[in-house]
Protein backbone atom coordinates (compact mmCIF):
# COMPACT_ATOMS: atom_id res chain seq x y z
CA UNK A 1 0.00 0.00 0.00
CA UNK A 2 1.73 3.57 -0.96
CA UNK A 3 1.93 6.17 1.65
CA UNK A 4 -0.37 8.81 1.84
CA UNK A 5 1.80 12.24 2.00
CA UNK A 6 -0.45 14.92 4.24
CA UNK A 7 -2.83 16.77 2.37
CA UNK A 8 -2.73 20.19 2.44
CA UNK A 9 -4.83 22.40 4.43
CA UNK A 10 -7.80 22.22 2.54
CA UNK A 11 -11.85 23.50 2.96
CA UNK A 12 -14.42 20.57 3.62
CA UNK A 13 -18.00 20.52 3.55
CA UNK A 14 -17.65 21.62 7.12
CA UNK A 15 -15.95 24.18 7.43
CA UNK A 16 -15.52 26.12 10.43
CA UNK A 17 -17.50 24.00 12.00
CA UNK A 18 -16.64 24.20 16.17
CA UNK A 19 -15.30 20.40 16.73
CA UNK A 20 -14.53 19.34 20.27
CA UNK A 21 -11.96 16.33 20.51
CA UNK A 22 -12.57 14.63 24.15
CA UNK A 23 -8.74 13.50 25.17
CA UNK A 24 -5.56 14.61 24.31
CA UNK A 25 -3.47 10.93 23.89
CA UNK A 26 -2.32 9.83 20.93
CA UNK A 27 -5.69 9.69 19.29
CA UNK A 28 -7.15 12.47 19.99
CA UNK A 29 -4.30 14.97 19.70
CA UNK A 30 -3.65 13.29 16.26
CA UNK A 31 -7.91 14.03 15.32
CA UNK A 32 -7.04 17.56 16.37
CA UNK A 33 -4.41 18.18 14.31
CA UNK A 34 -6.04 16.62 11.42
CA UNK A 35 -9.19 18.25 12.04
CA UNK A 36 -7.32 21.44 12.34
CA UNK A 37 -5.83 20.58 8.87
CA UNK A 38 -9.95 20.32 7.51
CA UNK A 39 -10.67 23.67 8.50
CA UNK A 40 -12.61 22.98 11.68
CA UNK A 41 -12.25 25.02 14.82
CA UNK A 42 -11.26 22.72 17.07
CA UNK A 43 -11.22 22.40 21.55
CA UNK A 44 -9.36 19.70 23.18
CA UNK A 45 -10.99 18.61 26.60
CA UNK A 46 -8.37 16.90 28.86
CA UNK A 47 -7.95 17.06 32.93
CA UNK A 48 -4.71 16.14 32.88
CA UNK A 49 -1.59 17.18 31.34
CA UNK A 50 -0.75 15.33 28.01
CA UNK A 51 2.27 12.62 27.39
CA UNK A 52 2.38 12.77 31.24
CA UNK A 53 2.83 9.67 33.48
CA UNK A 54 -1.19 9.19 33.95
CA UNK A 55 -1.53 8.66 30.08
CA UNK A 56 -1.60 5.43 28.62
CA UNK A 57 0.85 6.53 25.96
CA UNK A 58 3.48 7.47 28.64
CA UNK A 59 3.89 3.98 29.18
CA UNK A 60 3.65 2.62 26.00
CA UNK A 61 5.81 -0.33 24.52
CA UNK A 62 6.86 2.43 21.65
CA UNK A 63 5.86 0.01 18.42
CA UNK A 64 4.65 0.85 15.65
CA UNK A 65 4.22 -2.21 14.34
CA UNK A 66 2.78 -2.46 10.97
CA UNK A 67 2.48 -5.87 11.38
CA UNK A 68 0.44 -6.02 14.59
CA UNK A 69 -2.77 -7.53 13.04
CA UNK A 70 -3.56 -10.89 14.97
CA UNK A 71 -6.10 -10.12 17.81
CA UNK A 72 -4.95 -11.69 21.06
CA UNK A 73 -7.36 -14.79 20.85
CA UNK A 74 -6.41 -17.32 18.99
CA UNK A 75 -8.67 -20.35 18.16
CA UNK A 76 -8.20 -22.46 21.27
CA UNK A 77 -7.32 -19.90 23.97
CA UNK A 78 -10.49 -20.79 25.55
CA UNK A 79 -8.33 -23.75 27.15
CA UNK A 80 -6.23 -21.47 28.68
CA UNK A 81 -9.02 -19.82 31.03
CA UNK A 82 -8.16 -22.11 33.66
CA UNK A 83 -4.52 -20.86 34.10
CA UNK A 84 -5.57 -17.37 33.27
CA UNK A 85 -7.68 -17.45 36.74
CA UNK A 86 -4.89 -19.49 38.53
CA UNK A 87 -1.93 -17.81 37.65
CA UNK A 88 -2.09 -13.86 38.97
CA UNK A 89 1.13 -13.77 37.36
CA UNK A 90 0.99 -14.87 34.33
CA UNK A 91 1.12 -13.45 31.04
CA UNK A 92 -2.92 -12.55 30.68
CA UNK A 93 -4.26 -12.84 34.34
CA UNK A 94 -7.86 -12.27 35.65
CA UNK A 95 -8.50 -10.98 38.77
CA UNK A 96 -11.20 -12.72 40.41
CA UNK A 97 -12.88 -9.92 42.03
CA UNK A 98 -13.23 -8.92 38.78
CA UNK A 99 -14.21 -11.60 36.66
CA UNK A 100 -18.21 -11.28 36.81
CA UNK A 101 -17.61 -7.88 35.38
CA UNK A 102 -15.69 -8.65 32.76
CA UNK A 103 -16.78 -12.44 31.57
CA UNK A 104 -19.06 -10.77 29.20
CA UNK A 105 -15.84 -9.23 27.49
CA UNK A 106 -14.19 -12.56 27.75
CA UNK A 107 -16.81 -14.74 26.13
CA UNK A 108 -16.90 -12.09 23.54
CA UNK A 109 -12.88 -12.18 23.13
CA UNK A 110 -12.56 -15.89 22.65
CA UNK A 111 -15.46 -16.45 20.29
CA UNK A 112 -13.76 -13.56 18.11
CA UNK A 113 -10.71 -15.85 17.49
CA UNK A 114 -12.09 -19.01 17.48
CA UNK A 115 -11.34 -19.91 13.97
CA UNK A 116 -8.40 -19.19 11.69
CA UNK A 117 -11.35 -17.00 9.21
CA UNK A 118 -12.19 -14.64 11.93
CA UNK A 119 -8.48 -13.68 12.93
CA UNK A 120 -7.61 -13.12 9.53
CA UNK A 121 -10.91 -10.80 9.03
CA UNK A 122 -9.46 -8.88 11.90
CA UNK A 123 -6.31 -9.04 10.80
CA UNK A 124 -7.42 -7.26 7.43
CA UNK A 125 -9.10 -4.87 9.07
CA UNK A 126 -6.02 -3.79 11.13
CA UNK A 127 -3.87 -3.41 8.69
CA UNK A 128 -5.87 -0.70 7.16
CA UNK A 129 -4.98 1.20 9.98
CA UNK A 130 -1.63 0.55 10.44
CA UNK A 131 0.47 -0.77 7.06
CA UNK A 132 2.29 2.72 6.67
CA UNK A 133 1.98 3.83 10.77
CA UNK A 134 5.86 4.50 10.57
CA UNK A 135 5.70 7.01 7.92
CA UNK A 136 2.10 8.61 9.05
CA UNK A 137 4.32 9.43 12.06
CA UNK A 138 7.15 10.20 11.26
CA UNK A 139 5.22 13.02 9.10
CA UNK A 140 3.34 14.30 12.26
CA UNK A 141 6.77 14.35 14.44
CA UNK A 142 8.52 16.44 11.80
CA UNK A 143 5.14 18.64 12.11
CA UNK A 144 4.98 18.77 15.60
CA UNK A 145 9.27 19.66 15.78
CA UNK A 146 10.60 16.20 17.03
CA UNK A 147 11.32 13.83 14.12
CA UNK A 148 14.40 12.42 15.88
CA UNK A 149 11.35 10.87 18.42
CA UNK A 150 10.36 8.35 15.77
CA UNK A 151 12.70 5.78 14.17
CA UNK A 152 11.96 3.59 11.18
CA UNK A 153 14.73 0.58 11.83
CA UNK A 154 12.64 -2.51 11.98
CA UNK A 155 11.25 -4.87 14.65
CA UNK A 156 12.21 -8.26 15.76
CA UNK A 157 10.90 -11.14 17.09
CA UNK A 158 13.09 -14.07 19.05
CA UNK A 159 12.20 -17.84 19.45
CA UNK A 160 14.20 -20.12 20.97
CA UNK A 161 13.55 -23.23 18.52
CA UNK A 162 12.33 -23.69 15.47
CA UNK A 163 9.15 -25.80 17.17
CA UNK A 164 8.59 -22.33 19.56
CA UNK A 165 8.11 -20.27 15.86
CA UNK A 166 6.13 -23.02 14.78
CA UNK A 167 3.66 -22.67 17.43
CA UNK A 168 2.92 -18.57 16.37
CA UNK A 169 2.81 -19.93 12.76
CA UNK A 170 -0.58 -19.21 12.54
CA UNK A 171 -0.38 -15.67 13.25
CA UNK A 172 2.85 -15.70 10.65
CA UNK A 173 0.39 -16.87 7.89
CA UNK A 174 -2.16 -14.46 8.54
CA UNK A 175 0.19 -11.47 8.93
CA UNK A 176 1.41 -12.60 5.49
CA UNK A 177 -1.81 -12.72 3.57
CA UNK A 178 -2.13 -9.36 5.09
CA UNK A 179 0.89 -8.13 2.63
CA UNK A 180 3.63 -8.50 5.87
CA UNK A 181 7.24 -9.35 4.87
CA UNK A 182 10.18 -10.66 7.10
CA UNK A 183 13.36 -12.35 6.78
CA UNK A 184 14.51 -15.16 8.98
CA UNK A 185 17.69 -14.79 10.63
CA UNK A 186 19.54 -17.89 12.17
CA UNK A 187 21.48 -18.68 15.44
CA UNK A 188 24.33 -17.18 13.49
CA UNK A 189 22.85 -14.09 12.15
CA UNK A 190 20.83 -13.16 15.65
CA UNK A 191 23.80 -13.77 17.76
CA UNK A 192 25.74 -11.09 15.22
CA UNK A 193 22.76 -8.63 15.39
CA UNK A 194 22.27 -9.42 18.91
CA UNK A 195 25.55 -10.04 21.02
CA UNK A 196 24.17 -9.42 24.70
CA UNK A 197 20.78 -11.58 24.07
CA UNK A 198 20.57 -15.06 25.82
CA UNK A 199 22.26 -18.02 23.52
CA UNK A 200 18.63 -19.80 24.41
CA UNK A 201 16.89 -17.99 21.42
CA UNK A 202 18.59 -19.45 18.34
CA UNK A 203 15.87 -17.88 15.61
CA UNK A 204 14.80 -14.72 14.92
CA UNK A 205 12.06 -13.11 12.55
CA UNK A 206 13.01 -9.45 11.21
CA UNK A 207 10.16 -7.05 9.70
CA UNK A 208 11.87 -4.22 8.29
CA UNK A 209 8.60 -2.05 7.93
CA UNK A 210 8.05 -1.52 10.88
CA UNK A 211 8.97 1.27 13.41
CA UNK A 212 9.13 2.49 16.84
CA UNK A 213 9.15 5.79 19.17
CA UNK A 214 11.99 6.75 21.47
CA UNK A 215 9.52 8.40 24.29
CA UNK A 216 5.66 8.18 23.69
CA UNK A 217 4.83 10.48 26.61
CA UNK A 218 6.77 13.39 25.00
CA UNK A 219 5.96 12.15 21.42
CA UNK A 220 1.65 13.03 22.61
CA UNK A 221 2.55 15.90 24.40
CA UNK A 222 4.59 17.40 21.23
CA UNK A 223 1.67 16.55 19.26
CA UNK A 224 -1.22 17.90 21.13
CA UNK A 225 0.86 20.85 22.07
CA UNK A 226 1.31 21.00 17.95
CA UNK A 227 -2.18 21.21 18.04
CA UNK A 228 -2.75 24.26 20.49
CA UNK A 229 -0.10 25.89 18.25
CA UNK A 230 -1.68 25.33 14.96
CA UNK A 231 -4.87 27.00 16.67
CA UNK A 232 -7.05 24.10 18.68
CA UNK A 233 -8.31 25.74 21.92
CA UNK A 234 -7.24 23.75 25.38
CA UNK A 235 -9.68 22.73 28.29
CA UNK A 236 -8.57 21.53 31.28
CA UNK A 237 -11.71 19.76 32.42
CA UNK A 238 -13.80 16.49 32.39
CA UNK A 239 -16.11 15.42 30.05
CA UNK A 240 -19.31 13.75 31.31
CA UNK A 241 -21.72 14.01 28.51
CA UNK A 242 -23.74 15.16 25.79
CA UNK A 243 -26.68 17.92 24.89
CA UNK A 244 -28.10 16.52 22.38
CA UNK A 245 -31.43 17.87 20.90
CA UNK A 246 -33.11 16.86 17.93
CA UNK A 247 -30.53 14.06 16.98
CA UNK A 248 -28.00 16.65 16.76
CA UNK A 249 -24.56 17.93 18.95
CA UNK A 250 -25.57 21.12 21.13
CA UNK A 251 -22.84 20.73 23.70
CA UNK A 252 -20.09 18.71 25.69
CA UNK A 253 -20.57 18.36 29.19
CA UNK A 254 -17.66 18.84 31.57
CA UNK A 255 -17.49 19.18 35.21
CA UNK A 256 -16.33 22.80 34.69
CA UNK A 257 -19.93 23.53 32.80
CA UNK A 258 -20.91 22.78 29.00
CA UNK A 259 -18.93 23.65 25.66
CA UNK A 260 -21.26 24.59 22.79
CA UNK A 261 -20.42 23.18 19.78
CA UNK A 262 -21.34 21.19 16.65
CA UNK A 263 -19.43 17.86 16.34
CA UNK A 264 -17.36 15.96 18.90
CA UNK A 265 -15.59 12.91 18.87
CA UNK A 266 -14.83 10.37 22.00
CA UNK A 267 -10.76 9.66 21.65
CA UNK A 268 -10.81 9.42 25.76
CA UNK A 269 -8.91 5.82 25.80
CA UNK A 270 -9.95 3.36 28.33
CA UNK A 271 -12.54 6.39 30.05
CA UNK A 272 -14.35 6.22 26.70
CA UNK A 273 -17.33 3.65 27.96
CA UNK A 274 -19.42 6.74 29.64
CA UNK A 275 -19.28 8.50 26.99
CA UNK A 276 -19.76 6.24 24.23
CA UNK A 277 -23.02 5.18 26.47
CA UNK A 278 -24.04 9.00 26.89
CA UNK A 279 -24.01 9.39 22.96
CA UNK A 280 -26.32 6.05 22.51
CA UNK A 281 -23.62 3.36 21.96
CA UNK A 282 -22.94 1.67 24.49
CA UNK A 283 -19.62 -0.71 24.14
CA UNK A 284 -18.09 -3.74 25.80
CA UNK A 285 -15.12 -1.52 26.61
CA UNK A 286 -12.06 -3.20 28.88
CA UNK A 287 -9.21 -2.07 30.30
CA UNK A 288 -6.00 -4.75 29.60
CA UNK A 289 -3.79 -3.29 32.20
CA UNK A 290 -0.56 -2.80 30.91
CA UNK A 291 3.18 -2.85 33.24
CA UNK A 292 6.49 -1.88 32.22
CA UNK A 293 9.89 -1.37 33.68
CA UNK A 294 12.30 0.91 32.79
CA UNK A 295 16.45 0.34 33.63
CA UNK A 296 18.35 4.11 33.78
CA UNK A 297 21.60 3.64 31.85
CA UNK A 298 22.01 -0.64 32.13
CA UNK A 299 25.09 -0.18 29.42
CA UNK A 300 23.57 -3.91 27.72
CA UNK A 301 19.97 -4.74 25.78
CA UNK A 302 18.78 -5.09 22.38
CA UNK A 303 20.54 -3.39 19.36
CA UNK A 304 16.92 -4.17 17.70
CA UNK A 305 13.72 -3.17 19.05
CA UNK A 306 12.85 -6.70 19.93
CA UNK A 307 10.07 -8.84 21.52
CA UNK A 308 10.61 -12.32 23.20
CA UNK A 309 7.86 -14.61 22.26
CA UNK A 310 8.32 -17.21 25.90
CA UNK A 311 7.94 -14.46 27.49
CA UNK A 312 5.39 -12.04 25.60
CA UNK A 313 7.83 -9.27 26.56
CA UNK A 314 8.80 -6.08 24.14
CA UNK A 315 12.42 -5.11 25.05
CA UNK A 316 13.81 -1.78 22.93
CA UNK A 317 16.09 1.32 24.26
CA UNK A 318 13.52 4.60 25.12
CA UNK A 319 15.46 8.45 25.78
CA UNK A 320 14.90 7.70 29.28
CA UNK A 321 16.42 3.84 29.23
CA UNK A 322 15.83 0.06 28.39
CA UNK A 323 12.02 -0.27 28.28
CA UNK A 324 10.39 -3.78 28.92
CA UNK A 325 6.89 -3.88 28.70
CA UNK A 326 3.97 -6.34 27.65
CA UNK A 327 1.54 -8.77 29.28
CA UNK A 328 -2.26 -8.33 30.07
CA UNK A 329 -3.93 -7.98 33.58
CA UNK A 330 -7.48 -8.10 33.50
CA UNK A 331 -8.52 -6.18 36.50
CA UNK A 332 -10.68 -2.70 35.71
CA UNK A 333 -9.71 0.76 35.83
CA UNK A 334 -9.93 1.26 40.15
CA UNK A 335 -7.54 -1.99 41.29
CA UNK A 336 -4.34 -1.09 43.05
CA UNK A 337 -1.66 -2.11 40.84
CA UNK A 338 0.17 -5.79 41.68
CA UNK A 339 3.71 -4.60 41.37
CA UNK A 340 4.94 -8.33 41.29
CA UNK A 341 4.20 -7.93 37.92
CA UNK A 342 6.40 -5.69 37.18
CA UNK A 343 9.18 -7.53 38.98
CA UNK A 344 8.18 -10.63 36.26
CA UNK A 345 8.70 -8.26 33.60
CA UNK A 346 12.42 -7.35 34.94
CA UNK A 347 13.42 -11.31 35.32
CA UNK A 348 12.00 -11.75 31.67
CA UNK A 349 14.44 -9.18 30.88
CA UNK A 350 17.38 -9.99 32.73
CA UNK A 351 16.57 -13.48 31.38
CA UNK A 352 16.86 -12.24 28.18
CA UNK A 353 19.97 -10.42 28.76
CA UNK A 354 22.04 -11.66 31.46
CA UNK A 355 24.65 -9.33 32.14
CA UNK A 356 22.07 -6.93 33.32
CA UNK A 357 22.22 -6.35 36.92
CA UNK A 358 20.67 -9.25 38.91
CA UNK A 359 18.62 -7.08 41.38
CA UNK A 360 16.59 -4.40 40.18
CA UNK A 361 16.55 -2.53 43.51
CA UNK A 362 20.51 -1.82 42.69
CA UNK A 363 19.59 -1.54 38.74
CA UNK A 364 17.56 1.37 39.50
CA UNK A 365 14.29 -0.22 37.69
CA UNK A 366 10.94 2.08 37.33
CA UNK A 367 7.61 0.63 37.62
CA UNK A 368 4.50 1.85 35.54
CA UNK A 369 0.96 0.80 35.18
CA UNK A 370 -1.42 2.02 32.73
CA UNK A 371 -4.94 1.51 30.82
CA UNK A 372 -4.97 0.31 26.95
CA UNK A 373 -8.82 0.19 26.21
CA UNK A 374 -9.68 -3.06 24.53
CA UNK A 375 -12.74 -4.22 22.49
CA UNK A 376 -13.28 -8.25 22.99
CA UNK A 377 -12.74 -8.46 19.46
CA UNK A 378 -9.60 -6.45 18.88
CA UNK A 379 -10.66 -3.95 16.72
CA UNK A 380 -11.00 -0.49 17.76
CA UNK A 381 -14.69 1.75 17.48
CA UNK A 382 -14.51 4.15 14.86
CA UNK A 383 -17.65 5.68 13.42
CA UNK A 384 -20.58 7.67 14.27
CA UNK A 385 -22.70 6.95 17.03
CA UNK A 386 -26.21 6.22 17.50
CA UNK A 387 -27.68 8.83 18.79
CA UNK A 388 -26.20 11.40 15.97
CA UNK A 389 -23.82 11.12 13.55
CA UNK A 390 -22.23 14.67 15.37
CA UNK A 391 -20.37 12.41 18.10
CA UNK A 392 -17.84 10.24 16.80
CA UNK A 393 -16.34 7.68 18.65
CA UNK A 394 -12.43 6.77 18.20
CA UNK A 395 -11.50 4.42 20.86
CA UNK A 396 -10.45 0.88 21.69
CA UNK A 397 -7.36 0.06 20.16
CA UNK A 398 -6.03 -2.09 22.38
CA UNK A 399 -2.45 -3.24 21.66
CA UNK A 400 -1.94 -0.72 18.85
CA UNK A 401 -2.94 2.87 20.31
CA UNK A 402 -0.09 4.43 19.32
CA UNK A 403 0.67 2.96 15.80
CA UNK A 404 -3.30 2.89 14.98
CA UNK A 405 -3.08 6.49 16.05
CA UNK A 406 -2.46 8.84 13.45
CA UNK A 407 -4.31 6.91 10.73
CA UNK A 408 -7.00 6.94 13.61
CA UNK A 409 -7.30 11.12 13.61
CA UNK A 410 -7.30 11.19 10.22
CA UNK A 411 -10.58 8.84 9.95
CA UNK A 412 -11.89 10.56 12.48
CA UNK A 413 -11.16 14.08 11.15
CA UNK A 414 -13.01 13.21 7.86
CA UNK A 415 -16.43 12.27 9.54
CA UNK A 416 -16.11 15.54 11.72
CA UNK A 417 -15.69 17.62 8.60
CA UNK A 418 -18.20 15.38 6.59
CA UNK A 419 -15.63 14.04 4.21
CA UNK A 420 -15.63 10.13 2.91
CA UNK A 421 -13.61 8.57 5.45
CA UNK A 422 -10.08 7.36 3.39
CA UNK A 423 -10.73 4.04 5.13
CA UNK A 424 -13.73 1.75 4.63
CA UNK A 425 -14.89 2.08 8.89
CA UNK A 426 -17.59 -1.25 8.35
CA UNK A 427 -15.39 -3.53 9.94
CA UNK A 428 -14.81 0.00 13.24
CA UNK A 429 -18.34 0.52 13.18
CA UNK A 430 -18.94 1.19 17.19
CA UNK A 431 -22.68 -0.61 16.28
CA UNK A 432 -21.30 -3.72 15.65
CA UNK A 433 -22.18 -5.03 18.72
CA UNK A 434 -26.02 -5.38 18.41
CA UNK A 435 -26.87 -2.52 20.67
CA UNK A 436 -28.47 0.56 19.83
CA UNK A 437 -30.35 2.96 21.82
CA UNK A 438 -31.15 6.81 21.47
CA UNK A 439 -28.99 9.13 23.76
CA UNK A 440 -31.44 10.60 27.16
Amino acid sequence: MKVREHPERHRSPEAGRHVAVIGAGAVGSATAIEALRAGLRVTVIEPGEPGAEHATSYGNAGWLSSHSVVPPALPGAWRKVPGWLADPLGPLAVRWRHLPRAAPWLLRYLLSGSTEARVQRTADALRTLLVDAPQLHQHLAREAGVPQLIEHRGLLHVYRSQAEFMGDALGWRVRERTGVRWVQWEAAQLRAHEPDLDERYTLGIFVAEAGHCRDPGAYVAALARHAVQQGAQRVVARATGFRIEGGRLRGVRTDHGEIACDAAAICAGAHSAGLARAAGSPVPLESERGYHVMVGAPGVGPRTPMMAADGKLIAHWMDGGLRAAGQVEIGGLDAAPDWRRADILYRHLRSMFPALPRDAQAAGVRHWLGHRPSMPDGLPCIGPAAATPDVVLAFGHGHVGLGGSARTGRLAAQLLAGQTPETPLAPFDPQRFGRRRAAA
